[in-house]
């Protein structure tokens, strides 16, 4: 049951061909497998059989048409779910336990969701592997020595390891994506407003959004559909009128313009990942679709603009755990300020404080104008390059990430080479623009390489219909869980 996709374990649990406790019991049985190895969850859910009850009932008496009704999901650890931990992976929210539901979770609720857990991720969404959680590591159902990806590589792990049918993550500048292509599983970042951020702990608030994680792109187009909504009690909600991203299931992409940044294939990108990004655009251009090579604008100033300004929001979002209103308070201090200093720097990881102190530095008198106000100029100009192409394209096909995954431990001894391995996603967030990953191949070491598909804002069904129909030339796609008794 388990290799089968949400949407298809969906429609089992509405034909009674199974129940949806049979459903999260196969789930929870590959978890049991999985997980010493894995390490994909923070918190289990322990009332999951009462919810699997309540939804069973409910679907019997009409009350769930959705066609992800009683399907098991993962949340990350950054997005609140009621009664249920949520530490962001970090001892500062240890014991956090929310009384209210982010709406993205309160949306899948309504459609009958049943939680399995909460997963693993870098501390406070930052980082690029899984390895800065207070919780410790994630490793990758393709090889165990290597990282699942970052921030949201638990959610992208598990779904890999069969243990959750999709799952949700963020993105701030390649979260969902980035360890979707490490893990080969599809994760979409909708257009910036599209999903409520009400519940889902801040980093970067002009850069965050919540997205699914999943098997193929037709589950991810269908959560997608579920979570998205106008919310009041986010101020950067958009009133969208169509938001039926399913109608984008589409295999047919001839007339569709395609454009390849030349930038995106130059130097710093794994040969094998040159190639499957070129084989995937002859593979489209070959089903009708115009496929043109061009040049992006400012590409190489998307990343230093993207760590100012997501460590400027950080700085200022990560405030307010000061041990005094909720989260970790150290012992054994001095004073209002020795009991801040020493709560702070007990509770945060050296990622968090890293990027608290370069978010801290770029905002303080004297250098605000030089680097802070500098960076928004750079998104300003970055937003227009794409604004640019997409007067010529209607999507931009480039590589998910310049690597496959890199062996445990290799990135935090450079967190330098970590942050440049967001150079093809990290400009979308900075421009608010919709991307998805894809699995497109694998490498010499047999680790999956993702394509990443961007399109204009509001223009998912777009990105949608572009990796449906590659995901349809490419045909099946075997994860790991299917192949082997999982790690």
């Amino acid at each position: 049951m388990i290799e089968q996709t949400a949407l298809q374990i969906g429609q089992k649990i509405k034909q009674k061909e199974i129940t949806v406790m049979e459903a999260v019991e196969a789930s929870l049985m590959q978890l049991r497998k999985s997980e010493p190895k894995l390490h994909a969850y923070v918190t289990e859910n322990d009332k999951i059989a009462e919810r699997a009850l309540k939804i069973q009932e409910g679907i019997t008496m009409g009350r769930y048409d959705s066609p992800l009704a009683g399907v098991p999901v993962a949340v990350k650890d950054n997005i609140c779910t009621k009664d249920l931990r949520t530490t962001c992976s970090s001892r500062m929210l240890a014991d956090f336990m929310p009384v209210y539901d982010a709406q993205a979770v309160e949306n899948l609720k309504r459609a009958g969701a049943v939680i399995i857990g909460k997963t693993n991720m870098d501390e406070f969404a930052m980082g690029s592997t899984t390895e800065t959680s207070s919780y410790g590591v994630t490793k990758n159902p393709w090889d165990e020595t290597r990282v699942p990806g970052g921030s949201s590589g638990g959610s992208a792990a598990a779904v890999a390891a069969g243990s959750a049918a999709y799952a949700l993550g963020s993105d701030t500048g390649g979260s969902i994506r980035q360890p979707s292509s490490f893990c080969g599983v599809v994760g979409i970042k909708p257009t910036y407003g599209t999903v409520s951020r009400y519940g889902l702990i801040a980093y970067g608030s002009s850069l965050d959004q919540i997205g699914p994680i999943a098997k193929d792109v037709a589950d991810c187009a269908a959560v997608l559909e579920v979570i998205a909504s106008y919310d009041q009690k986010d101020s950067t909600s958009v009133k969208r009128d169509d938001m039926r991203f399913t109608d984008g299931l589409s295999e047919d992409v001839r007339g569709m313009k395609i454009g390849v940044p030349i930038e995106y294939l130059e130097e710093g990108l794994q040969e094998e990942v040159r190639e499957s990004v070129v084989k995937a655009a002859s593979m489209l251009e070959q089903a009708g679709a115009v496929v043109e090579y061009f040049e992006l604008e400012m590409t190489e100033y998307v990343i230093p603009a993207y760590y100012v300004i997501a460590s400027a929001e950080a700085s200022s979002n990560l405030a307010r755990f000061d041990g005094v209103k909720y989260g970790y308070r150290a012992g054994n201090y001095e004073g209002l300020h020795g009991m801040y200093k020493k709560s702070r720097s007990e509770g945060f990881g050296a990622e968090v404080k890293r990027r608290i102190m370069l978010g801290s530095f770029v905002l303080s008198t004297g250098y605000y104008d030089a680097y802070y106000l500098k960076a928004l100029k750079t998104k300003k100009l970055i937003k227009k390059s794409f604004n640019d192409a997409f007067e010529h394209y209607d999507l931009i096909l480039g590589p998910t990430a310049p690597s496959t995954a890199p062996r445990l431990g290799e990135s935090l001894e450079c967190p330098l080479q970590m942050y440049l391995g967001d150079i093809y996603t990290a400009a979308t967030n900075l421009a608010g623009l919709p991307a998805i990953s894809v699995p497109c191949g694998v490498d010499k070491y047999n680790l999956p390489i993702g394509v990443q598909f961007t399109g204009d804002c509001f223009q998912e069904k777009k990105i949608i219909r572009g990796a449906y129909a590659f995901e349809k030339m490419r045909g099946a796609w075997e994860l790991p869980f299917m192949k082997k008794e999982v790690c």
